[in-house]
């Protein structure tokens, strides 16, 4: 039987998020803050994190919560957490951090204690960072509260500020002719909130990447695009797959899926909780922001 999520929370409750959320905005460092950052080929990074929270068909409360850390540049997975968790929160666009973050910030600090030499350079997350409705998505809150250098990589264009998924943008998406193409999303502001990227020659969309914490959108869009081996960077790619097949494993859902389907037939999450990225339900366990 079904498992619903929380109630919308009390108003009180949304006031203390968005308290909370300006407290941390604040804290966002928007800039290259590391050497290796700065080198054209990140001479010195050697670990690059991906994070995911799957969710299974039918239940909003149950998920997985998962981290990886990938050698750089071999892009092998070297740490893999994974942990069921019970989500308390809702969902809430542009809230999105209340309900995940908590548990993926659980996972660092158990890196932390069991293997500190594998505790990440950089994360990259399934979500936005400073593209978002408040200039404070998942990836800027996990980014904060670890003290990482993270980034917002999201699947789906978050539309704040003026941007918009229409023909224009479509005619910019089209105009990419290679992996590593991209153009900036400009807000209505003047603001660069991020960038397009077309991350894989093969790829026909885009992957839209922000500014999380303590790395530029530069250096964020480079690395971005040299962690992938497909359209998805491979550490959320892994993230991803890899809280999949715990959930499989653990609850018994049917699988594993063939080879070449893993990604179509993914364990998809609560259609009432889509995904942050994009603000909007993405199929991720979250609404569209949920890649916020």
């Amino acid at each position: 039987m079904a498992r619903e999520a929380a109630q919308w929370p009390p108003e009180e409750t949304l006031s203390l998020w968005k308290r909370e959320q300006a407290r941390l905005k604040a804290l966002v460092v928007d800039r290259d803050t590391e050497a290796w950052q700065r080198d054209a080929a990140f001479l010195g990074l050697q670990r690059v994190g991906g994070v995911d929270v799957s969710f299974v068909k039918g239940d909003s409360i149950s998920a997985c919560a998962s981290l990886v850390v990938l050698s750089y540049p071999e892009l092998e997975v070297v740490y893999e957490d994974c942990c069921m968790v019970s989500l308390t929160a809702p969902y809430v666009s542009g809230f999105l951090a209340f309900r995940e973050v908590p548990f993926l910030v659980d996972a660092v600090r158990r890196l932390r204690e069991k293997e500190p030499r594998l505790v990440p350079q950089v994360l990259l997350v399934d979500g936005n960072g400073v593209l978002h409705h408040q200039g404070f998505g998942v990836a800027c809150h996990l980014g904060v509260l670890t003290d990482l250098p993270c980034i917002g990589v999201a699947k789906k264009l978050l539309q704040v500020d003026g941007l918009e998924n229409n023909a224009r943008h479509k005619e910019k998406i089209r105009l990419l002719r290679a992996g590593g193409d991209s153009f900036p999303l400009i807000g209505g502001s003047g603001t660069v909130l991020g960038m397009a990227l077309k991350s894989h020659d093969h790829s026909s969309k885009p992957l839209y990447v922000s500014v999380g914490h303590k790395i530029s959108l530069e250096a964020a869009v480079r690395l971005t695009q040299g962690c992938c081996r497909f359209r998805v960077p491979e550490p959320v790619r892994q993230a991803d797959i890899r809280s999949r097949d715990y959930i499989r494993r653990t609850l018994g859902v049917p699988g594993p899926p063939a080879p070449g389907q893993e990604r179509s037939q993914k364990v998809q999450r609560p259609k009432v909780c889509p995904k942050e990225g994009s603000e909007e339900p993405e199929g991720e366990g979250r609404p569209p922001e949920a890649h916020s």
